[in-house]
């Protein structure tokens, strides 16, 4: 694989672009920006138009999920309750004695 030092562009040895994302939001945003023309950006960049107009409409839909999120604290996960931790641990330990046991190990 060989690395454009320029814009990033990891291309393959089957010559299929990679774009890292990064990239992608580079380019995106230009095209939100409406500064140039899609055509234009794609030009810039090397990139197929029909691509930069993807990477826009994605970065549009993508961006309200962003500030859907609440800060602050999370609820805590129900799998890391205390009780499964000490009964998951318990039946760890047991398993280990088992195994030290079979194989001769002194526990």
């Amino acid at each position: 694989m060989v690395v454009d030092e320029k814009t990033g562009v990891v291309v393959s040895e089957k010559k299929r672009k990679v774009f890292s994302g990064q990239f992608k939001a580079k380019v995106a945003l230009e095209a939100i920006r409406s500064v140039k023309t899609v055509n234009e950006i794609a030009q810039e960049y090397g990139v197929h138009p029909t691509q930069v107009g993807q990477w826009k409409r994605e970065l549009q839909e993508q961006a309200a999920g962003l500030f859907d999120t609440r800060r602050g604290v999370r609820a805590a996960e129900p799998s890391a309750s205390p009780d499964r931790l000490y009964s998951e641990i318990g039946r760890l330990k047991m398993e280990l004695d088992w195994l030290k046991k079979k194989s001769g190990i002194s526990p």
